[in-house]
């Protein structure tokens, strides 16, 4: 089996995969991702015990138990670029070796759930009601850099959005993945299931106006009135679509 390289797969003198911080096993196979580090605190106070925290940049994290369950809470900061850096390192903790530099022959899936706030795109949605994603849209690029394996289901919703929105002549490729079927059973009463709309920045991106000229002006109207197979886009922010996109790829739900 090919050894990585120290290039591409950075770890510390303390064993430790570089930017996470991270030994394999402090890793719980579930593991919630918020953005801002401050609330990893507000997520691991539920937790009855806490095993392990570690702190390095904006990634915090804390693991410990509620019951029997093993959780890890990591906050991954802002940005599908922040999020390359957290899939990658959370399955390079469970599938690769750190000490031959070679993946693993036996495989670990995590479940990876996302915790944050959003911008909300339906009138109907009140603020601090709680949206759970049945699909990630992309505005960023992240998932080109990679080759993924989109579903006969997820090109057809790709094509319409793009379409819809108005980027068909533009230089924004989106693309769609859909969120896993099984945690998502998790998450049906008192939330609101849609579509979610990852954008690559918090102004422009989001149609907010500040000094700088808007490219795309109508595109958050357009956002709100898309739908695919009677499912809507529902809020919008800046990771969901990175860590379905990248989940998928790395065989994570």
């Amino acid at each position: 089996m090919k050894k990585i390289e120290a290039s591409e797969l950075i770890i510390t003198p303390e064993g430790r995969i570089y930017h996470i911080n991270l030994k394999p096993e402090d890793l719980a196979r579930t593991v919630i991702t918020v953005g801002d580090p401050d609330r990893v605190k507000e997520v691991s106070k539920y937790f009855d015990k806490i095993t392990f925290k570690t702190q390095h940049r904006e990634f915090v994290v804390h693991t410990g138990r509620v019951g029997k369950k093993e959780i890890t809470v990591l906050s991954s900061g802002i940005g599908p670029d922040n999020i390359d850096i957290t899939l990658n390192e959370l399955d390079a903790c469970a599938n690769i070796d750190f000490e031959t530099r070679e993946v693993k022959e036996k495989f670990t899936s995590l479940d990876i759930i996302r915790l944050g706030t959003s911008g909300s795109l339906q009138a109907n949605i009140p603020v601090d009601d709680f949206v759970v994603s049945t699909h990630g849209i992309g505005l960023d690029n992240l998932l080109h850099y990679y080759t993924p394996n989109y579903t006969k289901h997820e090109m057809e919703l790709q094509c319409a959005f793009q379409s819809h929105a108005g980027l068909d002549n533009s230089n924004i490729t989106p693309y769609a993945v859909k969120g896993s079927e099984q945690l998502l059973a998790h998450f049906e009463t008192g939330y609101h299931q849609g579509m979610t709309v990852t954008c690559p920045g918090f102004y422009a991106p989001q149609g907010r106006v500040l000094k700088a000229q808007l490219k795309f002006p109508d595109l958050i109207d357009k956002l709100s009135t898309f739908s695919f197979e009677n499912n809507r886009v529902t809020n919008f922010e800046m990771e969901t679509s990175a860590i379905f996109g990248l989940g998928k790829i790395l065989g994570h739900r």
